[in-house]
């Protein structure tokens, strides 16, 4: 896995924030809310502790996402170019995704059963005054359904290898880090600016983009280069050509060359 798809998921990570801050704000005040009894030290210390359980949910859906995409995509990549146009394609939908298509709606509300199956085991880690409740309500919170989350687990499937899935995903969520914690006032502020400057959408965009290249850059250069090398070969050819020729010359003129001694012989014979 190259380091571009690692940038890739930590900037769709920051740049998604927002909307991930729609779909978890409820979950992290109840976070606070549980932890108001708790010194300001250790309050901090416990929110790094949650956060930790939510990248490490998400490394291993990753994991489990590049174990899919060994077992499922590994025989259909028998072409050396099927594993890049796949990445591209899907690099594509989940620009296309953050530029606002609503594609992965239906996923989000199929993972939402699975997250109010759930609910009996996150009522158990409340209050969040423990490191354990707080690494275990972190856990939980990797599985809480989110587009975003669900566009990222695509481009781990593709990568088609169970450790760069998962180390994906967990850049994905550190990217997602610093619109959770931040304060009140830091998430307006960053909201304001990612809204105004359409930050997300850019990044989409730049997605979109990157994919089609992904897809058609080496094809055009492939193209490009069969070309050169077919003027190349007539080139050659040519060439080839003319040294023949030149050499059938030289060597019929070697040939009268050679044959030149023998006709003096024969006139100084008759004299």
């Amino acid at each position: 896995m190259t380091t571009a798809l690692l940038v890739a998921a930590l900037l769709m990570g920051f740049f998604g924030s927002p909307h991930c801050l729609g779909m978890c704000g409820g979950l992290v005040t109840a976070f606070g809310l549980s932890m108001k009894d708790v010194s300001p030290a250790k309050r901090r210390a416990l929110v790094a502790t949650y956060h930790f359980g939510r990248l490490t949910s998400y490394a291993f859906l990753g994991l489990v996402a590049g174990l899919i995409g060994t077992a499922v995509l590994q025989p259909l990549m028998q072409s050396n170019s099927a594993p890049r146009i796949l990445l591209g394609l899907v690099l594509v939908f989940v620009g296309v995704t953050m530029l606002g298509a609503p594609f992965l709606k239906n996923l989000e509300r199929f993972g939402m059963r699975f997250w109010q199956y759930l609910s009996p085991i996150r009522q158990k880690v409340f209050p969040l005054n423990t490191f354990p409740r707080a690494l275990s309500a972190g856990l939980l919170w990797g599985f809480l359904p989110c587009g975003l989350v669900y566009g990222a687990l695509l481009i781990a499937v593709v990568a088609h290898n169970p450790l760069s899935g998962a180390a994906l995903m967990f850049v994905f969520g550190l990217g997602t880090v610093p619109m959770l914690v931040a304060t009140h006032e830091t998430v307006g502020w960053l909201r304001d600016k990612i809204g105004r400057f359409r930050l997300r959408q850019l990044n989409g965009a730049v997605m979109v983009l990157s994919g089609l290249a992904v897809v058609f850059f080496p094809i055009a250069m492939s193209n490009m280069h069969g070309d050169h090398g077919g003027g190349q070969g007539m080139e050659h050819g040519d060439t080839m050509m003319i040294t023949d020729t030149d050499g059938t010359t030289h060597h019929d003129m070697s040939q009268m060359d050679h044959s030149m001694p023998n006709m003096d012989d024969e006139s100084a014979a008759m004299e």
